[in-house]
């Protein structure tokens, strides 16, 4: 189990965007990595801006993370997953969470 971080947003906020998330992909096998915790290691980098090599050894692989960012990153008419779900979540930048 990891420790908790300030950028991290609760299990319940999570579930309302798993949903959105989770369209990315297609189920052809089953996922190795919890997206709770690459959807939380994607806002502590957003929040830190860390490089990709530096985030936390608790968090999943830095070459996963930048996987899913990149996945969720990619342009869609009503904007990216990951700024749908940011939206969605809550999140307005850097400065808001845990301030």
């Amino acid at each position: 189990m990891r420790k908790d971080y300030p950028s991290d947003i609760n299990r319940d906020q999570f579930e309302a965007i798993r949903p959105l998330l989770e369209s990315a992909r297609k189920k052809t096998c089953l996922r190795r990595v919890e997206l709770y915790e690459v959807f939380c290691a994607v806002l502590y980098l957003l929040k830190s801006g860390c490089q990709w090599r530096a985030l936390p050894g608790d968090f999943p692989k830095w070459r996963t993370v930048h996987s899913y960012f990149m996945i969720w990153s990619e342009p869609r008419e009503e904007g990216s997953l990951l700024e749908q779900a940011l939206k969605k979540s809550g999140w307005r930048g850097p400065g808001e969470i845990g301030a």
